[in-house]
């Protein structure tokens, strides 16, 4: 639903709060950028899998119809949509397309 009314809204950003870091890769470590064609391989072999794979269609979606920026990001950490807001690389997954 937030998909759409990002879209609906022409949003610049719209931020998805998880409970984990963002997408890993295969040895854990966070991904901070993901294409569409990374994701389409990652779900293919599980490497995406579970609860983020809505996350991860939602924010192609929203990407796809006009939002500039989809970060996935860790709501239980302090600060988060600050530190995600105000610094360079920010703190989750950016997804891309």
């Amino acid at each position: 639903m937030a998909s759409h009314i990002a879209t609906a809204l022409s949003a610049g950003r719209l931020i998805l709060l998880t409970d984990v870091d963002g997408v890993m890769d295969a040895e854990g470590q966070l991904i901070s950028s993901i294409d569409a064609a990374t994701i389409g391989r990652m779900i293919a072999d599980g490497g995406i899998s579970g609860g983020m794979i809505p996350k991860i269609e939602y924010a192609l979606h929203a990407i796809k119809n006009g939002v500039s920026k989809v970060p996935i990001i860790n709501g239980k950490r302090r600060h988060a949509i600050l530190l995600e807001l105000f610094t360079d690389r920010g703190i989750g997954t950016e997804v891309t397309e």
